[in-house]
């Protein structure tokens, strides 16, 4: 739980920095929208009338989903219009795919057959929320830089994932084991391109368009333009 909770509360410092700027800038608001839609799946797969011994997997990722309401709540404040609108469009979609999971399994499914709908629905989102750094692990092979793969949040990945890999294990649940060893594993590599690039902090060349691990955010970051004159001029 506790390495749960520092994996979710990585994004604060975007957010102070869209707060502060009063801008969304070029980050994106779908991560944190899927990553609700997996706390919420996850904190009902939990529920005693679900699946049995399965407690702490509903209070850490209830608290997620607290959490990642509040990071798009302000993205929506802060967003265009544009953004906002699309942003608005995949809440209501995730809205609406936890409640019909949510139904379905109250009144159409009992007993194992209900915790094989939810248990298969939140490991599918929970691979999906391991599975949004690959983007960013693949500018970081190509730039052969680490400045967009924050190494708390990596670290993270990995305790977060083989924790709850092993507290599957021992519990025998399958539906908490596999997501969290694919977790586990993408974590693993984050850590090892991040140990073989960590004195590359940017010399590379970057892409023009980019994005941070950091749960989706991306930066605006500068490049040089020469001028008639011969000096450099810093442009965002």
């Amino acid at each position: 739980n506790a390495t749960a909770l520092f994996l979710f509360l990585a994004p604060t410092i975007t957010f102070k920095r869209i707060i502060r700027s009063k801008s969304i800038e070029q980050f994106s608001g779908i991560p944190y929208v899927m990553t609700l839609l997996n706390c919420l799946l996850s904190a009902w797969y939990g529920l005693p009338f679900v699946s049995k011994n399965n407690v702490l997997v509903s209070t850490i990722n209830g608290a997620g989903a607290a959490i990642e309401t509040i990071y798009v709540l302000i993205f929506i404040i802060y967003a265009p219009k544009k953004e906002k609108a699309k942003v608005l469009g995949l809440l209501t979609l995730v809205i609406t795919v936890f409640t019909s999971v949510a139904l379905v399994s109250l009144f159409a499914l009992h007993g194992n057959a209900r915790k094989l709908f939810c248990g298969c629905a939140a490991a599918v989102f929970s691979i999906i929320m391991y599975g949004s750094p690959l983007s960013i692990m693949r500018t970081v092979i190509k730039t052969k830089s680490v400045e967009y793969m924050p190494f708390f949040l990596s670290l993270f990945v990995f305790l977060c994932g083989t924790s709850w890999f092993v507290y599957g294990l021992l519990g025998r649940d399958p539906f908490v084991a596999v997501p969290n060893g694919v977790g586990c594993g993408l974590g693993a590599l984050q850590l090892i391109l991040y140990f073989i690039y960590r004195n590359n902090k940017g010399e590379a060349k970057k892409p023009v368009s980019t994005h941070s691990l950091e749960i989706g955010p991306g930066k605006v970051h500068q490049e040089k333009k020469v001028v008639a004159n011969g000096s450099h001029d810093e442009q965002v």
